[in-house]
């Protein structure tokens, strides 16, 4: 059914240049289940770790080896696409996922031990994943409507997080947060069964060659994913981190509802700017909108250590789901013509996710020193202003596309 329905949605738009409509519902019928079983959990995990007794230093070791292990692994999975396509890197990823989950699961019986395999599997499903992914967008987008097909990819993706949070919260609430971590991993299960009869939509057996690469073309773009890794460890773990430690002391499993439905109360700005979004990038403002988002998503993290209740957790929220998403959907429209005009698509996208890495280890080593040395409360506020500055490396991507269509 789920098939069905991208099948009929994306045939009437005719959005997609090189792979045919039915391969391209399968593909987001897979990556719908996988955005629902992500987030159904995923901004629970260090809530949860923390909810178990271990501290927020402790935590923050676990996000920077965590980030650090995925740095080599960019390569390897670079060479795996190479090889064998990001359909079947896609594939292995979310199978990969359905241990991690279960090694999460077993935490109350396996302590330290489950965290380990937790972090090994999660660290391969997700790099395989992200590169995967964005080999596989880039080479079937459409170039002259990229904007409103990254819209709409924004859209269904925003919808799915902000169910699915909500959901998780309940569960959680009701059964425990192990049951939503079965329920996480039965779904990366499923979704994984759309994608066994799809065809690779580049050419296989490949090898990775640096030689010509155009760094001169591609290096300023690549330094700016240390931007976008900083801004996915602060908008994601810290700020959950934040909300807990400052805002709900003591709340205990409750929790997890609240920042469910906070985390969800963002959809409508959400699906909202995606499209304004998209027809701004379509109509040759891209590169404005990737400067002035990276800015506004500069001045939220600034605002952060003055939060203090629900309601201003709410007004960040939607503030910051509004300037991410600006930034978010001009950057990849700018890092996939880069990749088309680099002759080099998978060794660039894989570059460029073993960069953001790096950005996000130096986040979760910033809050680490930071908290060690003046305690978590006052450590977590500094490190927000620390993150103001380094997400406007973002709006200095300099995408040779926006150089040639926005003044």
């Amino acid at each position: 059914m789920l098939k069905k329905f991208f099948y009929r949605a994306l045939e009437a738009r005719h959005f997609w240049r090189y792979a045919t409509f039915s391969e391209i519902a399968e593909i987001y019928a897979s990556r719908t289940l996988r955005v629902i079983a992500m987030n159904i959990v995923a901004g629970f995990t260090s809530v949860y770790l923390y909810e178990a007794g271990y501290s927020l230093q402790f935590i923050m070791i676990f996000w920077l080896v965590f980030y650090l292990a995925k740095m080599p692994l960019s390569f390897f999975v670079g060479y795996f696409i190479a090889r064998f396509g990001p359909k079947h890197g896609i594939l292995i990823s979310n199978l990969l996922y359905v241990p991690a989950m279960l090694s999460l699961g077993l935490m109350p019986k396996l302590g330290v031990t489950s965290i380990v395999l937790w972090g090994v599997f999660m660290a391969l499903s997700a790099t395989i994943y992200h590169i995967c992914y964005m080999v596989d967008f880039s080479k079937v987008k459409n170039t002259e409507h990229a904007g409103k097909e990254l819209a709409y990819m924004n859209i269904l993706e925003k919808v799915s997080i902000g169910i699915s949070p909500v959901v998780g919260g309940l569960i959680a609430l009701w059964f425990g947060l192990q049951v939503v971590i079965w329920v996480a991993a039965i779904l990366f299960g499923v979704a994984a069964l759309p994608l066994f009869k799809t065809t690779e939509p580049v050419r296989t057996r490949q090898t990775i060659d640096f030689a010509g690469f155009p760094w001169s073309t591609v290096l300023k773009s690549i330094i700016a994913q240390v931007g976008v890794g900083f801004d996915t460890v602060t908008s994601g773990v810290i700020w959950s981190m934040f909300i807990v430690i400052v805002i709900f002391p003591g709340a205990g499993w409750d929790i997890y509802v609240t920042l469910g439905v906070l985390s969800s109360v963002t959809i409508l700005a959400d699906i909202t700017s995606s499209y304004a979004y998209g027809r701004l990038i379509d109509g040759s403002h891209g590169g404005r909108l990737l400067r002035y988002s990276a800015i506004a998503n500069a001045v939220v993290h600034m605002f952060r250590p003055f939060v203090s209740s629900p309601v201003s957790i709410v007004g960040v929220n939607i503030m910051n789901e509004m300037a991410t998403t600006g930034y978010t959907m001009s950057f990849m429209r700018g890092v996939f013509d880069t990749a088309d005009l680099s002759g080099h698509r998978i060794l660039y996208l894989s570059l460029s996710d073993m960069v953001a890495n790096f950005g996000a280890a130096i986040a979760c080593l910033s809050l680490l020193l930071l908290s060690s040395s003046i305690g978590d409360i006052d450590g977590i506020k500094i490190y927000f202003f620390i993150a103001a500055g380094a997400v406007l490396l973002i709006g200095m991507a300099n995408f040779s596309l926006y150089r040639k269509k926005d003044t």
